[in-house]
């Protein structure tokens, strides 16, 4: 199928996404400000723990504000365009119900993880932008267009990575049967994002940061405001983004091989 043919597919499921929330305003302005509630938390810790210290890991408070900021970027982005998606892929494919999917022209990976948007998650999107946007005032930073494209660039890394572990986790549906346990440990993992890599030492070092990609979504961003361009660091992502999407889509793809469908 061509591209334009995917792209309009999207668009449609998004009109269909915000014709839904308008039928259930009450329940988007709720999930909305449960989410904004979860964020302001997470700022705030930022601020108490700060009144204690000056630096956590050679990282100031403005510095961890960006930080925090770009894994809730990441996050956001996560939640609005494919958690949903994915999270039902699990209970369609325990169901049977995933045949749907297969019985669309399309690629069943595209098909199923395009689906529906969440916009909740990705109204809140907005917040994370104006956390790093303040922290960027306050640092005192002046990104050029380049600086914040590049940023951009990385951000999309890391919601590319995230989806590959999120596809990875749900697509062991196929073969456990379940995964609602496995689907909590992808959200416990990315806690450690709002961390800074310098906090990581030993063995916590080599499996956060170099085997479990959890830091370096948000690290890699935001170091190269506040550092500015890293070679190295900007190649190592690209490469993290490059193995666990294509490891995800290897392990998806053996998975749909041993896919029972409703009629078998």
């Amino acid at each position: 199928m061509p591209l334009a043919q995917y792209l309009r597919i999207w668009l449609a499921c998004a009109r269909y996404s915000m014709a839904r929330v308008m039928m259930f305003r009450f329940d988007f302005v709720m999930w909305t400000l449960v989410e904004f509630m979860w964020m302001s938390v997470n700022v705030l810790l930022v601020a108490v723990i700060y009144r204690h210290t000056d630096s956590i890991a050679g990282w100031n408070k403005y510095e961890m504000l960006l930080l925090v900021g770009s894994s809730m970027l990441v996050q956001r982005f996560i939640m609005g365009f494919v958690w949903t998606n994915l999270f039902e892929m699990a209970r369609n494919i325990r169901s049977g119900h995933f045949d749907f999917f297969l019985a669309q022209p399309g690629n069943p990976l595209v098909m199923v993880s395009t689906r529906k948007l969440d916009l909740d998650g990705l109204a809140n999107a907005v917040v994370a932008v104006a956390v790093v946007v303040y922290a960027i005032r306050q640092l005192n930073l002046t990104p050029s267009v380049a600086d914040l494209s590049l940023y951009a660039l990385m951000i999309f890394c890391g919601v590319l990575i995230n989806y590959g572990i999120l596809l990875i986790t749900v697509s062991l549906t196929f073969w456990l049967g379940a995964a609602q346990g496995i689907e909590g440990s992808y959200f416990t993992l990315m806690e450690f994002s709002r961390l800074p890599r310098q906090a990581f030492k030993g063995v916590s070092s080599i499996l956060f940061v170099w085997f479990l990609p959890a830091v370096v979504v948000s690290n890699v961003p935001a170091s190269a405001l506040i550092h500015g361009f890293n070679p190295l660091n900007a190649l190592w992502l690209l490469a993290v983004t490059a193995f666990w999407l294509s490891f995800a889509i290897f392990v998806f793809n053996r998975g749909l091989r041993r896919y029972a469908s409703a009629s078998s």
